[in-house]
């Protein structure tokens, strides 16, 4: 069964307030095995819009759905237009302060785990180790028939190859890696098939529509289960594929610890909500704890090689 996309919420007057003290998630820290749950926020000081937020991409911009996507050629031909020419700014993007903070607690032995709601790989990119990608990750690419999966590098390579000269001006980039472009801006822009099968190529993430995998569904609750507090880090939690982890926590009596600039649909189960930006709360937090953050980005961004990667 297919979900259509939520794509708003809108906070009701009973949401507890907001604030600007760090306290509770130092002292979370300190106590250890956090879990970390991140959303789209935290990489908007990398040069990647959320969402929901402030100037939000959703408001201008409908994500691409799994049902338009299988739905036939043209909309694939739309999309892998505007996501090949995404790709190209949305692979320069860096680690910021908030992702290097993160890495830095679960080198300090601080984290039990860290499931991102984002596909950039920009926490990996930081230095932290065995990141669950709730979403999947745009450096993959995974053929619908075979389930061949290869780099998002070589896709791109023979992208270039089938469409020389493509370089439209692209108003922004969205989250998921696909840029605003016209319709006559996409052209005839020509999609690459399966170098395998022939088959449908589609980008190893979760579109709006689409339903997480059972068995990656079931590893988040069970890190829940063994962690003794949650951390959300710039999610709305709009979507209930983030939401859920919240509840079962809230349920489970584990505090729930919230920092986003506005109001998430999870701040009813929330110890508290901290609002203040990302980069500059976790570097508080970190100082606070007398942990070193690393300036040093990683050498190499994820999908820049050739060839088959695994899952």
């Amino acid at each position: 069964m297919r979900m259509r996309p939520t794509l708003s919420w809108t906070p009701s007057g009973s949401l507890p307030p907001a604030t600007t003290d760090p306290a509770p998630v130092v002292e979370a820290l300190r106590a250890g095995g956090v879990l970390v749950l991140s959303g789209a926020g935290i990489s908007t000081e990398s040069g990647i819009p959320d969402y929901r937020g402030e100037g939000g991409s959703l408001s201008r911009h409908t994500p691409m759905t799994y049902q338009d996507f299988t739905a036939g050629p043209q909309a694939r031909r739309r999309y892998w237009a505007r996501s090949h020419l995404g790709w190209k700014t949305f692979r320069r993007a860096r680690p910021n302060a908030g992702h290097r903070a993160v890495a830095a607690f679960g080198r300090g032995g601080l984290l039990s785990g860290v499931i991102t709601q984002n596909v950039d790989g920009l926490h990996q990119a930081a230095g932290s180790e065995d990141v669950v990608e709730l979403h999947g990750g745009l450096d993959r690419v995974v053929c619908l028939s075979c389930e061949t999966f290869v780099s998002r590098g070589e896709v791109a390579r023979r992208l270039e190859e089938a469409n020389p000269g493509f370089e439209p001006v692209a108003a922004t980039v969205n989250p998921d890696g696909d840029a605003d472009l016209t319709d006559e801006q996409v052209g005839d822009f020509r999609v690459v098939p399966c170098a395998v099968c022939g088959g449908v190529l589609k980008p190893d993430v979760v579109f709006f529509g689409e339903t997480v995998p059972a068995a990656r569904v079931e590893h988040c609750r069970e890190l829940i289960d063994g962690a003794t507090s949650l951390l959300v880090l710039g999610s709305s939690l709009t979507v209930m594929s983030g939401l859920r982890f919240v509840r079962q926590a809230a349920g489970a009596g584990k505090p729930v610890f919230i920092v986003n600039r506005e109001p998430t649909r999870g701040d009813d189960r929330a110890v508290t909500r901290i609002s203040l930006p990302l980069g500059q709360a976790l570097g508080t937090v970190a100082g606070l704890l007398g942990i070193a953050v690393q300036d040093t980005e990683a050498a190499a961004r994820p999908g820049g090689g050739e060839g088959c990667v695994s899952a």
